[in-house]
């Protein structure tokens, strides 16, 4: 098991790898992305979500750019053992569940599709590509899928390289308020 701590310290320490095809840092992007659902009044729950929906790409190296070599790293899941018995299920659904709402926002939104960066619509394809019409249904219907689309919105939003953001310690104090 990780204690939260060490999610910090990981965050601390790999944070600063650039965030694949992006023009921002991991940190940057999970502070970023914390930041507006904090914006938007998101409960302690989904702003924890928001910060750590990426910490799969960190747990594991799979070098720059895995989507240029055809690799789907599988980073909603990843995440899962290392925060499951620190946090309640919605946060672990928010995470899980952001990939999937890209899939399901490509099929629902018009132009959402196109305004994904180019490693976001790489790696659309590899997470089995835009949900048909009964995929969104069954997605929309699951509990947490409202979560899983905030989520994915702001994780969107989270990529420029000044945006000026709280610092770490702060989205820990709100993640520590939830934890189990």
């Amino acid at each position: 098991m990780i204690s939260l701590d060490e999610i910090e310290t990981l965050l601390l320490t790999r944070g600063h790898a650039q965030y694949s095809g992006e023009p921002v840092t991991q940190l940057q992007h999970a502070l970023q992305t914390a930041a507006l659902a904090e914006a938007a009044g998101a409960d302690d729950a989904l702003v924890t979500a928001a910060l750590l929906h990426d910490l799969g790409h960190l747990v594991q190296d799979l070098g720059e750019t895995p989507t240029l070599r055809g690799v789907d790293d599988l980073h909603q899941y990843i995440a899962l053992p290392f925060l499951r018995r620190l946090f309640p299920e919605r946060v672990l659904g928010a995470v899980q569940g952001h990939v999937d709402a890209k899939r399901y926002l490509c099929a629902t939104r018009p132009g959402y599709l196109q305004a994904l960066s180019a490693d976001s619509q790489r790696s659309l394809a590899l997470q089995g590509g835009v949900f048909d019409a009964q995929q969104a249904a069954d997605f929309i219907a699951r509990p947490g899928a409202a979560d899983a689309v905030a989520l994915r919105l702001w994780d969107d939003l989270a990529k420029s390289p000044d945006a000026p953001t709280p610092p770490l310690a702060h989205f820990i104090g709100r993640a520590r308020r939830c934890t189990l």
